[in-house]
Parts: C-alpha cells; sequence; structure tokens
C-alpha cells in the first residue's frame, strides 16, 4: 500500500523528522488560503498522485504568485498526471499539497528498504539526491553507501555515523542526520513500512536538513494491524486490480487482448510468455491462487470481462490442490452468469482432469478445450485474430 506524500510527511513529524510546513488543499481557494497561512514569499504546489517524476512531469509547480497558485491548483486538481512511473493513462489528482518553500543548497538522497538477500532492513545514502536513485545505482555505484540493520541488536549509532561521512555531513548535521534514521528506523519497523524514500533529503541555506519530499510503501500483509490502513486511496489503483483484491485475487492490469487465468504464480508467467512467443499479446496477470472456488473463478472472469480490449480468454489450470471439476464448475458458472461474449479456451490437468473436461464438453457453451500448454497458446491466439 502506497501513501501520499503529505500522508508520509505526518509519519515523518511524528518520529521526529524535520520536513517542510505544508496543508492540503482540494481546491484552488482552500490552496490560496493556506499559502497564506504559510506565510513567507514562495510556494509549492505538489500534486498529490502514487507515481514519481512528478516534477518532470509539471506535477510541482514553485511560484512567488497567489494567484498563480490558484490557478495552478485549479489545472491539476481533476487532471491525470501522466508520469514515467505512472499508468498508461495517467494518475488523478484529488489533491495537492501546498508546501513552504525551502531554501536548499544541496540536495542528498536517503532511503531504507528490506534486502531480501541479507533478509534485513538497509539504509541507502547518496549525495546524488534529486536525481532516480536506480539511474544513480546502474552508473555509478560507488556513490550509493549502505547500512543492513541486524534485526537482533537493531540500528547502531555506528551505523548512522558511516551514512553521515558518506554523504559528507559536518559536525552537527551528523548529529541531525543520525536521529533522523534512529527515526526512520523506528517508523520502519513499528509501522511495518517496506520501502521509505526522501529524494531529496536537503541541507539548507541554514546547513540544516529537512526532508524536501517524501515516500512511503507499506506491506499489505501487516495491514490488519495498522490505523494507517484506512490512509488507502483507492482513486490511485487500478479499479480491476483494487476489485480483485476483495475477493483474494492476484489480478494485474497489462496492455494485451487476451485474459489469463491461472492458478499459481509461476505457472501464469510461464502462461504469458508462451501467448507472447505464439504471437499474442495478454492483457493481465491472474492468479486465482491454490484454493480458489467456483465462486472466485466466477469473480475473476467478471474482472476479466471488464477490459474492453479483450479478444479472448484463456484458463490454464494445473488441479494439484485444487480440483480440475472444480475449475469448470466456475468456467461454466461464470460464463452463464456473465454472458461472455469472447472465445474461451480452457486447458486443465491435474487431479479430476477427465471429470472436469467431460464437464465443459456436455455444457453446451462455446468453450474449446486445449490438450496442453502450446496447444492452448496457439487456439486462442488464433481465436484473438493473432498468431504467427
Amino acid at each position: 500500500m502506497n501513501l501520499h506524500e503529505y500522508q508520509s510527511k505526518n509519519l515523518f513529524s511524528e518520529y521526529g523528522i524535520p520536513v517542510q510546513a505544508g496543508e492540503v488543499a482540494r481546491s484552488a481557494e482552500e490552496a490560496v488560503q493556506h499559502a497564506k497561512n504559510l506565510g513567507g514569499d514562495a510556494w509549492l504546489v505538489k500534486a498529490q498522485v502514487h507515481a514519481g517524476g512528478r516534477g518532470k512531469a509539471g506535477g510541482v509547480k514553485f511560484t512567488k504568485d497567489l494567484k498563480e497558485v490558484e490557478s495552478t491548483t485549479a489545472a491539476l486538481i481533476g487532471s491525470q498526471l501522466i508520469t514515467k512511473q505512472s499508468a498508461p493513462d495517467g494518475q488523478p489528482v484529488n489533491c495537492v499539497l501546498i508546501a513552504a518553500a525551502a531554501d536548499i543548497d544541496q540536495e542528498l538522497y536517503l532511503g531504507a528498504i528490506i534486502d531480501r538477500a541479507s533478509r534485513r532492513v538497509t539504509f541507502m545514502g547518496s549525495r546524488a539526491g534529486g536525481m532516480d536513485i536506480e539511474e544513480v545505482a546502474a552508473e555509478t555505484p560507488e556513490k550509493i553507501i549502505t547500512v543492513s540493520v541486524d534485526p537482533n541488536l537493531g540500528l547502531q549509532d555506528f551505523q548512522c555515523r558511516k551514512l553521515a561521512f558518506g554523504l559528507e555531513l559536518d559536525k552537527v548535521q551528523r548529529a541531525e542526520l543520525q536521529k533522523i534514521v534512529q527515526g526512520l528506523y523506528r517508523l520502519f519497523v513499528e509501522r511495518d513500512v517496506s520501502l521509505i524514500e526522501i529524494n531529496p533529503l536537503a541541507i539548507l541555506k541554514d546547513r540544516s536538513l529537512c526532508a524536501v519530499d517524501a515516500k512511503i510503501n507499506l506491506d499489505e500483509n501487516a495491514l490488519y494491524r495498522q490505523e494507517i490502513a484506512n490512509w488507502r486511496d483507492p482513486s490511485q489503483e487500478d479499479e480491476k486490480e483494487r476489485k480483485a483484491k476483495e475477493f483474494d485475487l492476484n489480478y494485474v492490469t497489462l496492455g494485451g487482448n487476451i485474459a489469463c487465468m491461472v492458478n499459481g504464480a509461476g505457472l501464469a508467467m510461464a502462461t504469458m510468455d508462451i501467448i507472447k512467443l505464439t504471437g499474442g499479446e495478454p492483457a493481465n496477470f491472474l492468479d486465482v491462487g491454490g484454493g480458489t472456488t467456483a465462486e472466485k473463478v466466477a469473480e475473476a472472469f467478471k474482472i476479466i470481462v471488464s477490459d474492453d480490449k479483450l479478444k479472448a480468454i484463456l484458463v490454464n489450470i494445473f488441479g494439484g490442490i485444487v480440483r480440475c471439476d472444480l475449475i469448470a464448475e466456475g468456467v461454466i458458472s461464470a460464463v452463464k452468469e456473465v454472458g461472455i461474449k469472447v472465445p474461451v479456451v480452457v486447458r486443465l490437468e491435474g487431479t479430476n482432469v477427465d471429470a472436469g473436461k467431460q464437464m465443459l464438453a456436455q455444457s453446451g457453451l462455446d468453450i474449446l478445450s486445449a490438450d496442453n500448454l502450446a496447444d492452448a497458446a496457439e487456439k486462442v491466439v488464433s481465436a484473438a485474430g493473432g498468431g504467427k
């Protein structure tokens, strides 16, 4: 689960991490009032969307004019902001953050993530702030300083000093950074965070440190114990993906026209690969899981057919935990209930496969049965009007 910048900064403040003063506005009039309340003679208008690269996409505006605060806010709210990290059609802007402009002398990078290799929370710092950390890692990895925190020992003072010296901070700034990193680590652990980024962590003209930007991702598996789970913004999520989560389905929207419904993430990826290899384009990744039911299969079909690009559907099930006859029952029920108008190709293998195939054959529905995965891919790609 992603948080907006203003939500992340609220958490930063709670954990003693310095941030700019700022207020959220949901109208142009509110934005002007917030700017007046903040005082000063310069402000930032920052679109609140779950996507990086807002500045280059016109989602962040520096201004010294209250009228420009009003016009910029009016233009942003209600728009779709397209960035290099957003969905193809952009993310909806429902509110903006009005922040006091920071007098920045230098931009640094500071982040924390769970490193799967070491199975530890790992902090990363770099003097190349304001840039994409992926580019820095690829082109100049020596500019990144990392420390991994032993979960049994917790964050150590020497690790904070390693980051501070790597960022070439002075004595006062090193003490500031230690407090910031300690706050971030407590936030990371206590709020079940999976990623934190401050880009940039600014050195201001007065030589103090300030988190000018903020990004936090939460571990969805732990949301049940976090009050901030209700901070979720559904408008920033793909509608089909959000609906799938309600029924415990793993769904990711892609750009093709052949829908896939598979049980198991590995088999789902293999299915998408063979569709691509055969000349088709997968419309989605959909893993219904090992313990699926006929009801879940029906809900999966409803999500699938909501894609207006859809030309054909491939159901590829290996009956290990789940029985093939149960899947066949779900497919038949869904095709009847949803009224599917596109070709459906079904490949079943495993437990009760003969019973499942017999049910499909006797259903009287226009469902194509496939003998193996290669056969299924050829049939569905052909049904969608493609192929090599």
